[in-house]
């Protein structure tokens, strides 16, 4: 009886550290503990209690399922029944309205006398959870007027919860649609981060890189998990790519997918790309338009980007230059005059594509 306590002691962690783990209180643990028993199950007598690897388990289930819109009580039932199954608390759930009445003794399998126990793996426990609500946003400052996903998505980011963001960001796409989620769901939750870990002392560094890095892993899987059109025959592919020194690439991310959905080309560098590297590739690949991204006024370079501008390709008559597209909020208006330039991302895809598709035309000779 004592291996339980021992495991519990060695690998257990405090209630301020889970607390600290899943972005709430402690007092709200321990508030969970009191009313829905989702405490540590092994407590040694005279120490601090010890929380292990089961038990935060189960109170990171608590933390998902209210958060997707289950009421607390019947959260804690299942996030019990789910982690401790051996606890006499938690009973099996009341079946809801839409589930059907199991069969009585001797209904059902013709094998089985009456009274003859189930077989097969004890079923999931059911939960009926009511539309998704994001709740008060884990402490960051969102403001009143987002989104109700911004605040699932801000909690899930503070918690730490891998598993929930990647769904959340799968969800804010498919009902939304690319361009809706990342400029009302992902934009804002990622704004709100910055915030806090500007006003904090550098505190949330980790949630920043966990939203992040999911956020990049959702853009990259947009193109191969979500309807998208036919290749766009013949169109001339669109060159992303950061400024030298410029190291925040997630928004050519999120470009490339939209792109990809309408069929479009791309062929996207990166961060921090070299300027021998960039006018490489654009003189390899005849490109009918350049992205230049830059996040600070000290990455845009606006020789860069008229250079680019001037090269050129193709037979003599019929030769062809790239259009460049400065975009990000290091460029100035007016020293970037002469290029053109797109508000938003919806305006940046239309863009691109009459240039991809003019570009699928042969040009006149002598143009």
């Amino acid at each position: 009886m004592s291996e339980p306590e021992d495991t519990a002691d060695a690998a257990g962690l405090t209630t301020g550290a889970v607390a600290r783990r899943l972005g709430v209180s402690p007092t709200t643990l321990r508030s969970w503990d009191r009313r829905y028993g989702l405490g540590p199950a092994v407590r040694a007598e005279g120490r601090h209690r010890r929380w292990s690897p089961v038990d935060i388990a189960m109170v990171e289930e608590m933390c998902r399922l209210t958060s997707a819109g289950a009421p607390p009580a019947e959260a804690a039932r299942v996030a019990r029944l789910r982690h401790h199954p051996t606890d006499p608390a938690s009973a099996p759930l009341p079946l809801s309205p839409q589930e059907p009445t199991p069969p009585a003794d001797g209904e059902g399998d013709a094998d089985a006398g009456p009274g003859a126990a189930p077989t097969g793996p004890p079923p999931e426990p059911a939960l009926r959870i009511p539309a998704r609500r994001g709740g008060a946003g884990g402490g960051l400052p969102l403001g009143g007027d987002v989104r109700q996903e911004c605040r699932g998505l801000a909690r899930a980011a503070v918690r730490l919860d891998a598993p929930e963001l990647e769904q959340r960001l799968l969800d804010a796409v498919d009902r939304h649609g690319l361009v809706v989620a990342w400029e009302e769901v992902m934009v804002p939750t990622l704004r709100a981060v910055g915030r806090k870990w500007e006003s904090s002392g550098d505190r949330y560094v980790e949630v920043e890189h966990l939203l992040s890095w999911h956020i990049s892993s959702t853009l990259r899987g947009v193109p191969f998990l979500f309807p998208r059109r036919d290749p766009v025959p013949g169109a001339a592919p669109v060159v992303l790519a950061c400024t030298p020194g410029e190291q925040h690439s997630l928004p050519l991310e999120v470009l490339t997918a939209a792109l990809a959905e309408r069929g479009l080309p791309t062929r996207t560098l990166g961060a921090a790309v070299p300027t021998e590297a960039l006018l490489a590739c654009v003189r390899r690949t005849g490109p009918a338009a350049v992205v230049l991204w830059a996040q600070t006024r000290s990455t845009a370079s606006l020789p860069l980007a008229r250079h680019v501008a001037g090269l050129e390709w193709g037979t003599a008559g019929a030769r062809r230059r790239p259009t460049v597209l400065p975009a990000g909020p290091g460029w100035d208006r007016r020293a970037s005059a002469g290029f053109p330039r797109c508000s938003g991302l919806r305006e940046a895809v239309d863009t691109l594509g009459r240039l991809c598709e003019d570009g699928a035309r042969p040009p006149a000779r002598g143009h």
